[in-house]
């Protein structure tokens, strides 16, 4: 069985600076990029993954967010105050972001990218669309993963700057982009959903014991909510929301971790030096210079071991 390759992104804002700065070592060292066949990312993750689609290497992308992270992340006075600083309306509008994805992708679709890609999204009304819904079809928000593979179900005409604004558009921190939101709300790890895609006859129609993933997180934060609480919403807010987007991780970790086992599955999801919000574009190099002393030899022996090998992890599946 030939092994087929894959990469899964999580989401996590900024952090993304921390996963692309890995990334940029662990290529250097393996070249493992270059054998990958799907990339799978959510919100920054996403933006990764369609960017290392496109071409960029791991350290252009890094430099992106160097660049870009505080203007993007960047609310005046006046929108503090108008919008309660997230409670009354996003706390930061989009443009930064859209200039930015634009100025990458251009008017590039899905289709012209070099690799396949997933991206996961939420839909917030399926109806909303030029098409018409079927008869007796029921009219809900749903989740949507965006992918380029061929076929009937191909969103290979999907301009890849918008797919990137719609992944990322996290609640209460950006606004809603034509009709979706982050898809850190369905898949903040979109590890599953990549070997699902894999798996699936009109997308990559492998078989389990062919697949290979490598799993990177964005860094995790050490966080905790002690004692009891009866809070409602104005108390949960945005711990609410970071909790719901980042709680998913562990899910799909341990789905993996059971469905595919140590041979085929790998996932690298340090502890960050400190805690660094989504938005916290301050703590940006600080994040790529933690990033450049994260352990990676047990990440390299696995990718050297098991994911560009070419029959390591390789089992009878019936």
């Amino acid at each position: 069985m030939a092994p087929y390759h894959m990469l899964a992104i999580d989401g996590g804002g900024v952090r993304g600076v921390f996963a692309a700065r890995i990334l940029d070592r662990l290529q250097q060292q393996t070249g493992f990029l270059d054998r990958t066949e799907l990339l799978a990312g959510t919100s920054t993750g996403g933006i990764l993954a369609l960017g290392l689609a496109a071409g960029l290497t791991p350290a252009e992308m890094a430099k992106l967010y160097l660049d870009h992270s505080r203007e993007i992340f960047d609310a005046s006075l006046l929108r503090k105050v108008a919008t309660g600083d997230g409670v009354l309306g996003s706390r930061y509008d989009n443009a930064a972001l859209r200039k930015v994805a634009r100025n990458v992708f251009g008017d590039r679709k899905l289709r012209d990218l070099e690799k396949r890609v997933l991206i996961p999204t939420f839909d917030l009304d399926n109806g909303d669309g030029p098409v018409p819904l079927p008869a007796g079809a029921l009219r809900t928000w749903k989740p949507k993963f965006f992918h380029n593979f061929p076929g009937e179900d191909s969103d290979g005409e999907q301009k890849a700057a918008d797919v990137a604004m719609r992944t990322s558009a996290a609640p209460t921190f950006l606004p809603t982009y034509q009709g979706y939101i982050d898809g850190g709300v369905v898949a903040n790890n979109p590890s599953v959903a990549a070997v699902a895609l894999a798996l699936h006859p009109e997308g990559a129609g492998r078989s389990i014991g062919e697949l290979r993933l490598f799993s990177l997180s964005t860094g995790t934060n050490s966080e905790y909510i002690s004692g009891d609480h009866a809070w409602g919403a104005a108390s949960w807010g945005i711990r609410l929301i970071e909790l719901m987007i980042g709680g998913t991780s562990g899910v799909a970790d341990y789905e993996c971790k059971v469905i595919l086992g140590p041979t085929r599955y790998f996932r690298l999801d340090p502890v960050l030096d400190a805690n660094v919000a989504l938005d916290d574009a301050g703590r940006v190099n600080d994040l790529y210079d933690w990033a450049s002393r994260v352990p990676i030899q047990a990440t390299v022996d696995w990718l050297r071991g098991f994911f560009l090998a070419p029959d390591a992890g390789a089992v009878n599946v019936s």
